[in-house]
């Protein structure tokens, strides 16, 4: 949020994931209810043997309400399929929003850290240890010729998923992001939205992540990864490069109704919200903004998700009371006093 993580200009946050299953449960979607109860009880008395247990909560996301379900997921600590599926479930959050556990989503266990900017080393050393500790307590579901077992093939072998969530203006300006992330998926990284798998792009998000992990070892994706984000991260400079160079005053333009729009709408939506802010934060990095910080639009960015906002400024019945609220909630951090 606050922008300091490495290559933060481009690269929001990086994240590790790991899939696990419990060895003496079917997968998902072959539990039964009494199953995934199981399940969950289990991994919460494990956890709660853990030393790191005190710095943590386990929260039952079938029994809180839809609007927490959706403040999790914006917060991108939990996912739409846990926000879906049925019976027990829940996750363990850490209280500082390090790392979370989802429980009984796809697979019975998907552990995931996040980092600030590009820092998949800290990120992978937070779930070594993590993975250790729970696999002291709990059977995971393994064999030597296939490495862990998961639902999705897929993930077969680590269960490990790097993502990296970059910020993509330049690109989509320049209308070179579709020949970019066409050489990508010859190379197996694939290019997700904002909240992963199935969800649009907006705001110019984009995740980019290891396709498979089935014949890789740990060490071999997160080179991987490393070795694509950089190369990403330069084209984008490029582009923003060129359009300060080429097109400045189209570029002004832009930043410049973005932020007119932004500061005198009377009703406007998270959608055109992130568009919009996406522009300012464009804006920012290039030099064109000056009274602006960069921590300011990445929690805006955040905070003007429907969830977010009702808790943020009381719990509004529809959209257009939301629009209504969320222009004015912009107006007080772009027009001080």
């Amino acid at each position: 949020m606050r922008g300091e993580g490495p290559e933060s200009d481009i690269v929001m946050s990086s994240r590790v994931r790991l899939a696990r299953n419990l060895a003496d449960f079917p997968f998902i979607r072959k539990c039964t209810s009494k199953d995934r109860q199981s399940i969950a009880t289990m991994v919460e008395r494990a956890w709660q043997r853990l030393e790191c247990a005190s710095e943590s909560e386990y929260v039952d996301v079938a029994k809180i309400g839809d609007l927490d379900r959706q403040f999790l997921m914006e917060r991108q600590l939990i996912s739409h399929e846990l926000i879906d599926a049925e019976g027990a479930r829940g996750v363990l959050l850490d209280r500082q929003e390090r790392y979370s556990i989802m429980v009984n989503e796809e697979d019975h266990l998907r552990l995931q850290v996040m980092r600030s900017g590009l820092d998949l080393e800290e990120g992978w050393a937070k779930m070594t240890q993590l993975d250790d500790m729970l696999e002291r307590e709990l059977k995971f579901a393994y064999t030597k010729r296939f490495g862990y077992l998961t639902a999705c093939p897929t993930n077969v072998g680590t269960g490990l998923r790097l993502s990296v969530m970059l910020h993509l203006p330049g690109l989509v300006a320049t209308k070179q992001i579709e020949k970019v992330f066409r050489a990508m998926s010859k190379i197996n990284v694939v290019v997700r939205g904002l909240f992963g798998e199935g969800s649009q792009f907006m705001g110019d998000f984009y995740q980019v992540s290891n396709q498979t992990t089935l014949g890789k070892t740990e060490g071999e994706l997160i080179q991987k990864v490393k070795e694509v984000v950089p190369r990403l991260i330069e084209y984008e400079r490029k582009a923003r490069e060129h359009l300060l160079a080429e097109d400045r005053g189209e570029l002004s333009d832009m930043v410049g109704r973005a932020v007119g729009i932004l500061k005198t709408a009377k009703k406007i939506s998270s959608e055109e919200t992130m568009h919009y802010l996406s522009k300012v934060r464009l804006g920012v990095n290039v030099g064109l903004i000056d009274d602006v910080q960069i921590a300011t639009v990445n929690q805006l960015f955040l905070q003007t998700q429907p969830a977010h906002l009702q808790k943020l400024r009381g719990l509004m019945s529809n959209a257009s009371a939301r629009n209504t609220e969320r222009a004015n909630y912009l107006h007080q951090f772009l027009n001080p006093a």
